[in-house]
């Protein structure tokens, strides 16, 4: 964030100075600036307010009664390493401070202080900041991107749904998730988290479909010793385990409607009560919530609170299921060949033209997933150095379109594969059109 984004009165600067007048009059200095000032009278003073608080900058004398200021800036350094350091010194210890900008200070001035030097160093230091700050931002994105790329591939829908990852992540917005059975919905659930405002806090992961419903309100909102049978301890729900960090509620229409009315009450109000408990206390958590199915149906069957719905509906991503992005295919298939030639110290020689025909034509019910447990067990079956072959795949025949065509010869760890697999791709939806016509001609007689 820049200073053109973010007001100077949110930025703190902690001034450290043994002389009290000359304290204060750079602390005025700095308010009639816009800052928000705080005071140190000497270095042990700066090093408890930098463990009550957080400083965007520190401006800090040279000369101070015990340890000199090079001395308290590494120590500053160790507990705060992103905030800037300005030391103010005289003109006869300018050496020893241009020594300690290597140690890692930001600059210095020197006594007796010009103002618009000395605000245009703080300035200058701060826009530095915020630029290190966006450039680390940039590079967790982009660490972010590559990863969920290569977990989910790297077609236009893929593309298009990290796309909406990175404009709600830095946000508070509620996300809800929509997708398939092994579409990587926790995935994208943890991509958001990690690019949050929240990432360096826990990543709680709750499956409500997992958790019985007789325990799913004690599991979310914990429970106090004796509330009931079997309580012989206080016990935290996720929501206060995941303080501080992201709450993803996997399969949240499973969750049963007493329950619903409790999430909708701890959303609103930002505050839990355990079970037993006499009061409710705040938490401070990102909640992710997803879904195998779109919830505006059980919301019309009455399943679903439509309070609680129109609650989460701040955000949706949906994520579509393998069939209908099949030029991850490829790429994930020979992303899973690597991974369990690794695992089982095999080396594979790819993906036969017919098995890969196969692999294009099923229709993927159990998406990324399925893919993944069938590649296993094909590398498995697969002799060393051999294509894996039609007999290798494992797949829900009855629940499969039959390959009937062959298509062209495509490796998935052969160089070029984006290019052969457009035109696998063109080649398969043409041939698919040519059967359908081909019955309707047979159906109409001619």
């Amino acid at each position: 964030m820049s200073l053109n984004q973010k007001t100077l009165s949110a930025r703190k600067i902690l001034v450290v100075d043994d002389d009290r007048d000359f304290r204060w009059a750079i602390s005025n200095l700095l308010r009639s600036n816009g800052y928000s000032v705080f005071q140190a009278q000497d270095g042990k003073e700066a090093l408890k307010s930098l463990e009550k608080d957080v400083f965007d900058l520190i401006l800090l004398d040279y000369r101070m009664p015990g340890k000199d200021g090079i001395t308290i800036a590494g120590e500053i350094k160790k507990r705060t390493p992103t905030a800037p350091i300005v030391i103010i010194t005289a003109y006869a210890e300018v050496k020893s401070a241009v020594e300690a900008i290597k140690m890692g200070v930001y600059d210095y001035v020197t006594k007796p202080v010009d103002n618009n030097d000395l605000i245009f160093t703080i300035k200058r230091a701060l826009e530095k900041q915020d630029l290190s700050q966006e450039v680390e931002r940039l590079r967790e994105v982009l660490s972010e991107r590559t990863s969920l790329y290569e977990l989910m591939g790297n077609s236009d829908q893929i593309k298009k749904l990290f796309h909406l990852v990175e404009k709600v992540a830095p946000t508070s917005f509620t996300v809800l998730i929509e997708g398939e059975s092994g579409t990587g919905k926790e995935l994208v659930a943890r991509a958001i988290h990690s690019m949050s405002e929240v990432k360096e806090g826990p990543f709680v992961a709750v499956d409500c479909g997992a958790i019985p419903e007789t325990l799913i309100e004690s599991e979310l909102f914990g429970y106090m010793k004796g509330a009931f049978t079997g309580a012989y301890a206080d016990k935290p729900g996720q929501f206060e385990l995941a303080e501080g960090g992201t709450l993803f509620l996997d399969e949240l229409g499973n969750l049963p409607y007493p329950a619903q009315q409790k999430l909708l009450r701890a959303m609103q109000e930002r505050c839990i009560q355990r079970l037993g408990a006499k009061k409710a206390h705040p938490v401070h958590v990102r909640i992710i919530v997803a879904t195998n199915k779109p919830l505006e149906k059980d919301v019309k069957a009455g399943k679903f609170r439509s309070d609680l719905y129109y609650r989460l509906n701040e955000f949706i991503i949906l994520i579509p299921p393998l069939r209908e992005r099949k030029d991850d295919l490829p790429y994930l298939a020979k992303k899973f060949i690597d991974e369990v030639g690794e695992e089982l110290k095999k080396r594979s020689a790819g993906v036969s033209r017919e098995a890969l025909s196969a692999l294009v034509s099923y229709h993927w019910p159990g998406n990324v997933r399925e893919l993944r447990n069938v590649i296993r067990q094909a590398v498995l079956l697969c002799n060393e150095n051999i294509p894996i072959k039609t007999e290798h795949l494992l797949l829900s025949n009855h629940l499969a379109p039959v390959a009937t065509e062959v298509y062209p010869s495509v490796f998935v760890n052969a160089d070029g594969g984006e290019k052969t697999l457009r035109e696998m791709l063109k080649f398969t939806t043409d041939a698919f059109e040519k059967r359908i016509i081909e019955e309707a001609i047979k159906e109409t007689k001619g």
